[in-house]
């Protein structure tokens, strides 16, 4: 049961232990911190994978230090938001001894995940080439900033990406400053697409018996996210520029004030935007031949966005989104972020889980609340086996058994 009261399903509820999962017997050695990575390795991790966090001694994985927020405990919320279903070994890279713990833990592994700068783990010894020679059937990940050529210097921080990578450039007021998004979506971007690229590679291994490398890096992964602003440049050789929140192909898309907050709408077609003209008091707007059409609301946008902010100005947000989501026209409300949540529960949909967690020197045990797995499996779901792992918690536990795939 989740901490909002919906029982186990197959939407990445908390399924127990006891069922079969997707990723059943994968072993992942994850080298990676901070954002990318990790969040790669947890969403395969919550599908079954035994994930080996390996971390620096003293200080781990840079997030554990990146807070407030934290919990009552002290530990950064960072941290907990993408690191669930984790073993944590801690390695002296630097050391003889600890390259060799790591060689005996790749060796017993299906996948490496790592995002040091790129050469770093050629200098350990562990790069890619070295290690698919004498073990073919890994599957390397290597996740980085901007690749391993010309940008391998460059450092790969999620705003310097947003900001290089034109994410920036279309995000904000037309008359305002460039702004980032509200959080580090490209990192997360690359997360997905790290998970994507090392399932595929699985497949083919499982095939063929045969691994490899898989690349993926933040500005390549940003550049295919922008899609049709991407599009719109590399066909017709248009530069968009920033629209506040409003589409450059759709009218009206974008957020309007009512009485009381703003509301969201998303009419994509004119069936939509005539019941959109018949909930506002207004049905002649669908005939006024500035309306007529998308491409004419496009045309006419801001007259558009005028008439509307006046007839919205008549009641709050949630009296038009009940109206014209009953007509059929989507719209809802801007929330805050607990609002996001109640509203997700109130449709049934997994927001908030909680994690049994594990005892340690005698001390009670307090579950974990984390963000439910988005993906839906009706027969192998998303399990919540493990909170995140202090540092070092289970060192003593993989160096003594290598190849034993134990979660607890």
């Amino acid at each position: 049961m989740d901490t909002q009261g919906n029982a186990p399903d197959g939407r990445g509820g908390a399924a127990g232990p006891a069922g079969r999962t997707a990723l059943h017997g994968l072993r992942i050695a994850d080298f990676s911190r901070v954002l990318a990575g990790p969040y790669a390795t947890m969403l395969l991790a919550d599908l079954g994978a035994d994930v080996v966090k390996v971390e620096r001694p003293g200080t781990g994985d840079e997030t554990r230090a990146w807070h407030p927020p934290a919990d009552q405990d002290g530990t950064s919320t960072y941290f907990l938001s993408v690191n669930r279903n984790k073993r944590s070994v801690v390695l002296d890279l630097t050391t003889g001894t600890g390259l060799e713990q790591a060689r005996s833990l790749i060796a017993e592994s299906d996948v490496l995940v790592e995002n040091f700068r790129p050469g770093t783990m050629e200098r350990l010894g562990l790069g890619h080439r070295e290690l698919l020679a004498r073990q073919p059937a890994l599957v390397y990940c290597s996740i980085s900033g901007f690749g391993s050529g010309a940008g391998a210097a460059i450092p790969g921080y999620d705003l310097l990406v947003q900001a290089v990578g034109g994410l920036m450039s279309v995000t904000g007021t037309a008359d305002g400053e460039p702004v980032k998004a509200g959080v580090a979506l490209v990192d997360v971007i690359t997360g997905l697409h790290a998970s994507l690229g090392i399932l595929a590679a699985l497949r083919h291994r499982d095939a063929t018996g045969e691994g490899q490398l898989v690349e993926v890096n933040l500005l390549g992964s940003l550049l295919s996210a922008m899609v049709n602003q991407a599009s719109a440049f590399a066909v017709a050789g248009v530069v968009p520029g920033r629209m506040g929140n409003a589409h450059p192909s759709i009218a009206p898309y974008e957020t309007l004030p009512t009485a009381d907050r703003p509301i969201a709408l998303a009419v994509g077609n004119d069936r939509q935007f005539t019941a959109l003209a018949e909930v506002v008091g207004d049905p002649g707007l669908a005939v006024d031949d500035r309306f007529r059409t998308n491409t004419d609301r496009v045309a006419h946008r801001a007259a558009l966005r005028d008439i509307l902010t006046e007839r919205l100005g008549a009641a709050g947000a949630d009296h038009w989104t009940s109206a014209l989501l009953a007509a059929g026209v989507p719209a809802g409300p801007v929330n805050t972020l607990d609002e996001a949540f109640a509203f997700a529960h109130k449709l049934g949909l997994p927001g908030i889980v909680e994690i049994p967690a594990v005892p340690a020197g005698g001390a009670e045990a307090r579950p974990f609340r984390q963000i439910a797995h988005p993906i839906g499996l009706s027969g192998t779901p998303a399990q919540y086996r493990l909170p995140p792992p202090s540092l070092g918690r289970h060192t003593a536990q993989i160096l003594n058994n290598p190849s034993d795939h134990p979660i607890s």
